[in-house]
């Protein structure tokens, strides 16, 4: 479920630069937020799972972390391409991940997870080296990097939610709360790309696919797998985003982009067959 979710992110990147010259990142992002937040609070309403008690502490970082990491990761990746952008932002996560589990959860990570994402750790800093004639600045990497650690931070709160709360509604409460907090953006923004035919496809498919669904599928992963090994398993978008950047989008990839690509590949495949994985 999660490499399937992670699959799924990692379209963001490239249906971001696909969307019309007038879409702004700050705007897909909150698009992207309004519509994946309303179709899961629609869906957790339908099933009846939002009317439970709510600690507020914990309801408001995930809202608070899920505005944070879209807005950033939007903003990051149209300044540092789509593949250097999300490898950063994802790349990061788990390592953050991994520290705010042991530190807010007592997830006391497991060998196989330290090595698995040791190795999806270095995959992803040369997957991330500059391409030719891109120069990152500190900004740009900073952006990603504040997008990595309000993933994980999002993941983290979730984890404090799920218990004796249906997945639906806790993804629902997190990113309706997130559309919410992104209100002064979108009323700030021009959204006419979005009733473009191409604005459209790419705000519904960033809004169902890459967020609604996507996030079904990692609650409900969250629920039988530690924070850290979700995160390092995300891992998958990296790579997907790279695949499109490639093939999509033109972006080139060098040997030692390749090399990092491979390193991924085997941390992902060493914690995604570890014995109780499924």
């Amino acid at each position: 479920m999660v490499l399937s979710a992670a699959v799924m992110w990692g379209t963001t990147g490239t249906a971001r630069a696909l969307a019309p010259a007038g879409a702004s990142p700050l705007s897909v992002g909150a698009v992207r937020i309004a519509i994946g937040g309303g179709l899961l609070v629609a869906i957790a309403a339908a099933r009846g799972t939002l009317r439970t008690r709510w600690p507020i502490g914990p309801t408001v970082g995930a809202a608070a972390a899920v505005a944070v990491y879209q807005l950033a990761f939007f903003e990051g990746v149209a300044r540092a391409g789509v593949a250097p952008g999300t490898i950063v932002a994802i790349g990061s996560a788990p390592v953050f991940a991994g520290v705010l589990a042991w530190l807010v959860l007592g997830e006391r990570p497991s060998t196989r997870w330290i090595v698995a994402t040791a190795l999806a750790v270095v995959g992803v800093a040369l997957l991330s080296l500059p391409r030719p004639g891109v120069a990152l600045e500190p900004l740009t990497l900073a952006l990603p990097l504040v997008s990595g650690l309000g993933y994980a931070v999002y993941a983290t709160v979730t984890k404090l939610l799920l218990p004796g709360r249906d997945n639906v509604a806790v993804a629902a409460v997190a990113f309706g709360g997130g559309a919410l907090l992104l209100i002064p953006v979108l009323a700030l923004s021009d959204l006419h790309w979005v009733l473009l035919p191409a604005g459209a496809i790419v705000a519904l498919e960033l809004g169902v696919v890459a967020t609604a669904l996507a996030y079904i599928l990692f609650t409900r992963a969250l629920t039988r797998l530690p924070v850290s090994w979700g995160a390092t398993l995300s891992l998958a978008e990296p790579l997907t985003a790279s695949l499109l950047g490639v093939i999509v989008l033109g972006e080139a990839l060098g040997v030692a982009q390749l090399a990092g690509a491979a390193l991924v590949a085997v941390g992902l495949v060493s914690l995604a067959t570890a014995p109780g994985a499924s």
